[in-house]
């Protein structure tokens, strides 16, 4: 499986996620919501979930092994990287 297509949306605000991303693979398949997180002093991607029992989430698309997440995060965190910064003027996203 091959990573075909990343697009990364930052986000202004002050708390730990910096930006929504949607990564396509194989051209033929996108994974919507996967977010950039920024906290004590490491950035990490989450993947998308739902709420469950309580207040627990439950990842609802996620890789299978550690040598795919790895392959995954380096590919999400480059485009983080080289995405252009949100305009000044653009609203909050709420978390």
């Amino acid at each position: 499986m091959e990573i075909t297509d990343i697009k990364v949306r930052k986000i202004v605000n002050d708390g730990p996620m910096k930006a929504v991303a949607s990564v396509t693979f194989d051209d033929c398949f996108v994974v919507h919501d996967l977010k950039v997180i920024a906290a004590q002093e490491k950035t990490f991607i989450v993947m998308p979930s739902r709420k469950v029992a309580g207040d627990k989430f439950k990842d609802v698309a996620h890789p299978i092994n550690a040598a795919f997440r790895a392959v995954l995060e380096t590919a999400v965190l480059k485009a983080y990287e080289e995405a252009p910064e949100p305009e000044e003027n653009s609203a909050p996203v709420e978390q």
